[in-house]
């Protein structure tokens, strides 16, 4: 199906956007993890958003949501693993799926957790972060499975299921070995054998998905308008750095998705 906007992230920003761009008529997809996963879930106390004093972030998450999806946004729950413009349009994995969208926010907010030694040297090449994408590459072949992501048992068990041979590690002390090809992981100084490894977090860095994409300070560059570097691309909220309030992350969802 085609969508004028995708947004990506399911948090305040995203779903400002969300809500303001169906109040231009145009055709909205928030690609979400669940919103427990959201940091703000967990705040008992937001009292300093205006109009709302007093609520839990969990109550105020759950009323944007609900806002958007009353105005005739979709929501699907998953994780955005890559995208490609193809001059005219954006074609963004969703797990096994494909999505096309003339737009895209980036409103997923920060990614928490840096990259693993010899991971960015090896995507492609042995690095994968979608189970049911690139499992049947190795059927058959030794794997080594890390992350924290919601399914990550789905996704095991997915992979056992269609023959990888897989190995379980924990995320931390994490190193990715090999020359042009994934040979081993080493995790917690014992060295395992694998043609490929698995790294099945809660989310992908922008970068990752985008490696044009201008960043500053560590943050996603963006203008007054949030456009990007990149055309068709704009974010919105803690991904563009600070403050990193709840107000400020509604209002560039609104920008975005007018400039959208």
């Amino acid at each position: 199906m085609s969508y004028d906007i995708l947004v990506i992230g399911g948090g305040p920003a995203g779903l400002s956007a969300a809500l303001n761009a169906r109040a231009r008529g145009k055709g909205v997809l928030v690609v979400s993890n669940d919103l427990e996963d959201n940091p703000l879930w967990k705040s008992e106390l937001v009292d300093n958003y205006p109009g709302l004093p007093g609520v839990t972030g969990a109550q105020l998450l759950k009323a944007l949501e609900d806002h958007a999806i009353q105005a005739g946004a979709e929501i699907r729950r998953g994780k955005v693993l890559n995208a490609a413009y193809d001059g005219e349009s954006w074609y963004v994995s969703i797990g096994a799926d494909v999505e096309e969208a003339k737009a895209l926010i980036l409103a997923a907010g920060i990614v928490r957790g840096k990259k693993f030694p010899g991971e960015e040297e090896h995507l492609g090449r042995g690095v994968s972060y979608c189970a049911t994408c690139d499992g049947m590459l190795y059927r058959g072949k030794p794997i080594v499975v890390a992350g924290n992501a919601p399914n990550f048992r789905e996704e095991v068990e997915f992979l056992q299921g269609i023959g990888c041979q897989v190995t379980e590690v924990g995320l931390g002390g994490l190193k990715i070995l090999g020359e042009n090809q994934v040979e081993a992981v080493e995790s917690k100084g014992e060295r395992i054998p694998c043609a490929g490894v698995f790294l099945l977090r809660t989310a992908v860095a922008p970068t990752d998905l985008l490696p044009g994409l201008a960043l500053e300070d560590g943050h996603i560059s963006v203008d007054r308008y949030m456009r990007t570097n990149v055309k068709g691309i704009y974010a919105a909220g803690d991904c563009t750095g600070a403050p990193l309030q709840i107000a400020k992350a509604v209002g560039e969802g609104q920008m975005a998705a007018h400039t959208a």
